[in-house]
């Protein structure tokens, strides 16, 4: 049965005038149906900002951060595609978001929003959402997958981008209201920001994400969006391992590296987080990965270098003062279509 199309609750400026999108071009031939803005192929995610502490005001609007892979759904009139952050169609990685999708019941939209699988205490678990995928480099659908959608960038050939984040949340709640369990709307937490991180760290969540509420969306990270962790996780390269007979799969550690700049600096090991099959993979990727020369100059009896190719998320509680990761674990790997970037030393040095 056709779902029925839900109606939209039209918004006001202060004059009680309706508003609408101008039109910008031409009628694109490709989209008949749309006499306004042209649907994108693909927009560069805006990206939040570390910050130790929420920013506080009225200005700002509280999320939770969900720990998954950044994906934007793009809704057109024939069909539907979800593209990663770094560009890759990944439709046909999960099905059940790209189904839930064609049901919403709109012409054309783009969703800005996080693919995560749920624990059963209904918490993001960024370990259980890759080997849904099969893990790197996995060829597997993942069915478990649940999109959390926060935010509209394009609707029915109207962009928003240029306007303040709360229009599109308006009309993101509106259709999303009611929707099939694949696709849900990131609902926004109401309150102190401190108090709300306190309760996220609380729960076990990864922490909170504030946005500013009345500016538009602007691609990369230009502070509207700030990111707040209970527990910090950061992409790091492995450029190594070290070799140990007592663990299994024989890793006793990954050796780590950061960006400064354009150069690469050691920030450490982590020798906690990964399974026996974790640790099979690991070696025997890192393995074909040798080389003589290290990335950054390290020393060990035990020590075997590869070429910096694998991201891991690692999860970390702080910093030691010789700038090494304290009380490190092992999350998993970063998909190249991921488009991770790997941790820059000169952001430990932002200001609040």
């Amino acid at each position: 049965m056709k779902q029925k199309r839900r109606s939209v609750i039209p918004l006001y400026d202060e004059s009680g005038d309706t508003l609408q999108s101008r039109p910008v071009c031409k009628r694109d031939p490709e989209q008949p149906s749309l006499p306004f803005d042209p649907v994108p192929q693909r927009v560069e995610p805006c990206l939040a900002l570390l910050r130790p502490t929420p920013p506080e005001g009225p200005e700002w609007l509280y999320e939770i951060k969900w720990d998954g892979y950044r994906l934007a759904i793009h809704i057109e009139p024939h069909a539907v595609r979800i593209i990663t952050r770094g560009g890759h169609d990944w439709t046909h990685r999960f099905p059940k978001i790209a189904e839930t999708a064609k049901k919403l019941g709109v012409g054309t939209a783009i969703l800005d929003g996080e693919a995560v699988v749920l624990n059963k205490e209904g918490y993001a678990d960024f370990g259980a959402l890759q080997r849904s995928l099969g893990g790197r480099g996995g060829k597997r659908t993942s069915t478990e997958a649940v999109f959390f959608a926060f935010d509209l960038l394009h609707f029915d050939g109207h962009d928003l981008m240029k306007t303040e984040l709360l229009v599109g949340r308006h009309l993101l709640s509106d259709f999303l209201e009611g929707a099939i369990w694949a696709v849900q709307l990131s609902q926004e937490a109401r309150g102190d920001g401190a108090e709300l991180l306190a309760n996220a760290c609380s729960m076990g969540l990864e922490g909170i994400i504030a946005k500013h509420r009345d500016r538009p969306y602007r691609s990369g990270r230009t502070g509207d969006w700030v990111k707040i962790k209970c527990v910090q996780s950061e992409s790091f390269m492995i450029v190594g391992y070290e070799q140990s007979a007592a663990a299994r799969g024989g890793i006793g550690s990954l050796l780590l590296v950061a960006r400064r700049g354009d150069t690469w600096v050691s920030v450490g090991s982590v020798g906690t987080g990964f399974k026996t099959a974790d640790s099979e993979y690991l070696r025997k990727t890192l393995d074909k990965l040798r080389t003589k020369t290290p990335a950054v100059p390290l020393k060990g009896k035990n020590y075997v270098f590869a070429l910096p190719t694998l991201i891991a998320e690692i999860e970390f509680r702080g910093w030691t003062d010789d700038g090494n990761l304290r009380h490190a674990s092992y999350k998993g790997l970063r998909e190249v279509q991921d488009n991770a970037a790997v941790f820059d030393m000169k952001t430990l040095t932002v200001g609040k």
